[in-house]
């Protein structure tokens, strides 16, 4: 057992844990973008730097794992102020207009930008010519949107397994592509299983026909299915290629009994 401080409050956790694991169980705020869980730790948003005591650097919550006699501190002026930054740095090298989002009102990033007092932009807009993708017959996605936070290309391989989404390019050129960058819906890769549109935090990704403030997310799906697949809570039914989880062959068994004679 390790013992910390986080905003002058005595936590307790296991070795290998992380700050933020620790924070949100301890009900501790502390914003972050490209995490999410169930996934692999990536880094990338950098929302969830916090201080750290005797440390000159501000480090990621979501990768700093917990020492004994640790001391953070996750919310100060300076940390307030660095956040808006980074926030203001995601809306200006976008093309964000909440006003026609599929996913105003459901939005993280949206989200954070009112929690963080943000109502204008001060950096230079840089109005990228992003494409949108609407080859695939289900989803679409418009790049515009897309902050790079890589959740769709790391649920895309570590949930569903199919990689069909990655990275390429680097700095202001980096996107996200489907399979040797090509449209979506010539992808050989893709399952339409739809859990990359469950866990973009923003209307990057959405279904075929939504409409404005029409989508809601739903990433909690992902840690559901990475935690019952982990504890082996899904079994198949031999008489029915259907796939249950033993709540609802209980729900079955039990309705069964009721029915019997």
């Amino acid at each position: 057992m390790v013992k910390l401080t986080i905003d002058g409050k005595t936590c307790r956790a296991q070795a290998g844990e992380t700050v933020l694991q620790v924070a949100r169980r301890e009900d501790i705020d502390i914003p972050t973008l490209c995490h999410l869980e169930g996934l692999s730790i990536w880094g990338a948003c950098r929302l969830c730097l916090v201080e750290v005591e005797n440390s000159p650097k501000l480090q990621p919550a979501c990768a700093l794992q917990v020492a004994d006699g640790l001391s953070v501190q996750t919310h100060s002026p300076r940390l307030h102020e660095y956040r808006k930054l980074m926030l203001e740095l995601l809306f200006a090298e976008g093309n964000h207009v909440c006003a026609v989002c599929v996913a105003n009102g459901d939005c993280e990033l949206q989200d954070l930008a009112v929690e963080h007092g943000l109502d204008h932009v001060d950096l230079a807009y840089q109005f990228p010519t992003r494409p949108v993708d609407l080859t695939h017959p289900l989803f679409g996605f418009d790049a515009n949107r897309c902050i790079l936070c890589s959740r769709c290309v790391r649920t895309c391989d570590e949930v569903e397994g199919a990689h069909t989404w990655d990275i390429a390019g680097r700095g202001a050129e980096a996107r996200v592509v489907t399979d040797m960058s090509q449209a979506w819906g010539s992808s050989i890769s893709c399952t339409s299983c739809g859990k990359c549109v469950s866990s973009c935090p923003v209307g990057a990704l959405f279904q075929k026909g939504s409409s404005v403030a029409s989508v809601h997310h739903q990433p909690g799906v992902i840690e559901f299915l990475q935690q019952a697949r982990g504890n082996q809570e899904w079994q198949t039914n031999p008489a029915s290629p259907q796939v249950t989880s033993p709540q609802t062959t209980s729900t079955q068994a039990t309705s069964a009994q009721e029915d019997a004679p």
